[in-house]
């Protein structure tokens, strides 16, 4: 039955260039653990059939950091929570900079500025304009942005700088959004995701797995993944932090892991899928097979407000594997 499965998947995916049903996902998210090392060969294989053989690398600096007055339950920045992280101020430009060239000194094609915030107020848009060309300009990087919920004319002057992607993660389900967050809704979420494309930027948009969402859950983001057409899905695993309402969630399973990120490539074939929180303790010693899983691209270094490991072990990680670095882009 398995086996049936994955020729099915892989025909209509190689052969047919047809999308899976949510019905087909369903089932190949079903399999046994047995099946998950062959589920996520058949994701490569679509990966490298639909995208190619090249890893995109980026880097990301947490610009402003802690003091957000949102509720997330999972993050460690919020203010509502008794976590270790307290409010900085916006980096000066050239600690933006440094960051910026350090990504590009280990391979980086892609650099986001990260802020903590809501939303951009106009003292904070007014940095990001001038800080996206500058750092483009300085590094040779593409610049993505990632500043909470934009309205129109916000999108559309970021889109004016330069922004090459803005990153705003849907996070999880709509079914399953309030339970995690209730100072802003789903709904708001998705329509930034849909003011970033209308502006002309690739929409980065990700989700956090393992907060306590269902696997119906899981299937039905997918869907509304697809709805908004990213160019970019980062995946992120929870790694609960200290003083958060999910500060004593379990880590996912390491071989649970693997079977996600497979049904995400299958999902979203064509997308850049990125390695991205969590994934050193959540995988551990799994994180090259995730990599043949349907992965094709990863942030190095240091996330937000967690390390990651260091960005030599990355990239010996891809030179053992033989897969190249590259620059990837989606068309929308």
């Amino acid at each position: 039955m398995s086996r049936a499965l994955l020729a099915a998947a892989a025909t209509a995916l190689l052969d047919e260039r047809r999308q899976l049903e949510l019905e087909e996902l369903a089932e190949l998210a079903a399999l046994p653990a047995a099946s998950v090392p062959a589920l996520a060969a058949v994701a490569h294989d679509v990966r490298l059939g639909w995208c190619g053989p090249e890893v995109e690398v980026e880097g990301i600096v947490s610009a402003r950091t802690g003091g957000c007055p949102e509720d997330c339950g999972f993050c460690s920045q919020s203010a509502r929570f008794a976590s270790l992280v307290r409010g900085t101020p916006f980096l000066d430009t050239a600690q933006v900079l440094a960051a910026a060239r350090q990504a590009a000194a280990v391979g980086a094609s892609e650099f986001c500025i990260v802020l903590a915030v809501r939303g951009p107020d106009e003292r904070t848009m007014a940095r990001l304009l001038e800080l996206v060309p500058l750092v483009k300009a300085e590094t040779g990087l593409e610049v993505a942005v990632s500043a909470g919920i934009l309205d129109d004319d916000q999108a559309r002057r970021l889109a004016a700088a330069g922004t090459h992607r803005y990153n705003h993660n849907l996070e999880t389900a709509r079914s399953f959004f309030p339970a995690v967050v209730t100072t802003h809704t789903w709904e708001e979420r998705f329509e930034t995701c849909r003011r970033v494309r209308a502006a002309g930027m690739e929409l980065c948009c990700g989700v956090l797995l393992g907060m306590g969402e269902s696997e119906a859950q899981r299937l039905e983001m997918l869907a509304e993944l697809r709805q908004v057409e990213p160019a970019e899905v980062p995946v992120n695993f929870l790694n609960p932090r200290p003083g958060t309402p999910l500060g004593n969630r379990p880590l996912v399973e390491p071989l649970e892991a693997i079977r996600w990120i497979a049904v995400f490539r299958l999902a979203l074939p064509g997308v850049v899928l990125r390695y991205a929180g969590g994934r050193e303790v959540t995988l551990r010693d799994l994180q090259a097979m995730g990599m043949t899983a349907g992965i094709n691209a990863l942030i190095v270094g240091n996330y937000l407000t967690t390390l990651g490991r260091a960005p030599e072990d990355d990239l010996q990680m891809l030179a053992d594997l033989r897969m190249p670095v590259g620059v990837l882009s989606k068309v929308l």
